[in-house]
This record gives structure tokens, C-alpha cells and sequence, in this order.
């Protein structure tokens, strides 16, 4: 069960991402690379946990059953938001939940449907996370980091940054 702070640190979570379509999700390979893809995030549920579509046929379910720990980075630069989650991410087969999150989109990927036998689900449990955002407008941001390129001092006023740790 989460605490308060949790709870109110997962809902700032998701109103920074859910206007994101696409992720980058990055995995670990067996020779110790690192692989990102684009991904599209169906759903993140008040205890911190996000759910994706994927295949148990393809290099991002292995990557996922020998390396859990993965990163999930969103990103809107027009509105000055960028997102970085880490988590153990598991593969799961679990059909109600899939129907669940079935949309026409994932149908392109799984034309056999719900029923595909390769048709899976990736399980992230959030660990922590990572997020700049800035309301301030775009001149305003240029203007604060000209001044401090003319000051020498780090730019002021242009966003707010915070780390969040999920127990």
C-alpha cells in the first residue's frame, strides 16, 4: 500500500505523461548494450504500476526475462515536459487485463487480437522517477538562459526538476 506522498507523486506522474503518446524504453541486452524503442504506454495505475503491449517473440521480451530493470523516458518539448521512469518490468500473460486495455491501435500489431498467441503484457513497477517541467513560456526560458550565459550563473526561473523515489 502507498503512502499519501506516493499516491499525490504518482497522480503529478501521470498528469505530466498523459498527454505523451510514444516512450522511449530502454532495456539491457545479453552483451550488456543498451536498447531503446518506442513504445506506447496503455495505462499507469495509482500503485505505480505501468502496463504495455509487446510480443513474447521479439528481442525486448528477452532483453525483459534476463535484465528486468528498465528506463521509460517521455517527452513533449513543446511543452517543456520530459519524464524518465526506472522499474522491474515483468512479462506477463494475462488476458482479462489485456482486454482491459485493448485498443484499435494495439490490432495493428496483434491482427490475430486479443486471442494472438504471442500477444503479451510488460508489468513496470515504478521504483522512481525523474521529471523537468517547465510552465514558463519559450522566450522566457531563452531569456533566463542568456542572462546566464552573459552571468556566468546557472539559469533561474526556467522549470522545476524532482526526483521521486516509490517504495
Amino acid at each position: 500500500m502507498l503512502n499519501e506522498n506516493s499516491s499525490n507523486s504518482i497522480k503529478n506522474l501521470c498528469s505530466k505523461i498523459e498527454h505523451i503518446r510514444f516512450c522511449m524504453m530502454a532495456t539491457v541486452n545479453d552483451d550488456d548494450s543498451v536498447s531503446s524503442r518506442p513504445m506506447t504506454e496503455q495505462a499507469t495505475e495509482s500503485d505505480g504500476t505501468m502496463w504495455f503491449f509487446t510480443s513474447d517473440d521479439c528481442q525486448l521480451a528477452y532483453d525483459l526475462i534476463r535484465h528486468p530493470q528498465i528506463n521509460v523516458s517521455f517527452a513533449n518539448p513543446a511543452d517543456s515536459v520530459y519524464v524518465a521512469v526506472s522499474g522491474d518490468a515483468e512479462l506477463v500473460k494475462d488476458r482479462d487485463k489485456a482486454q482491459q486495455l485493448w485498443n484499435p491501435l494495439v490490432a495493428a500489431w496483434f491482427p490475430l487480437g486479443i486471442d494472438d498467441p504471442h500477444l503479451s503484457l510488460i508489468k513496470l513497477r515504478i521504483h522512481s522517477a525523474e521529471y523537468w517541467d517547465s510552465e514558463t513560456n519559450r522566450m522566457t526560458q531563452l531569456f533566463a538562459l542568456a542572462k546566464a550565459v552573459l552571468t556566468g550563473d546557472r539559469p533561474k526561473g526556467v522549470g522545476e526538476h524532482a526526483k521521486i523515489q516509490f517504495s
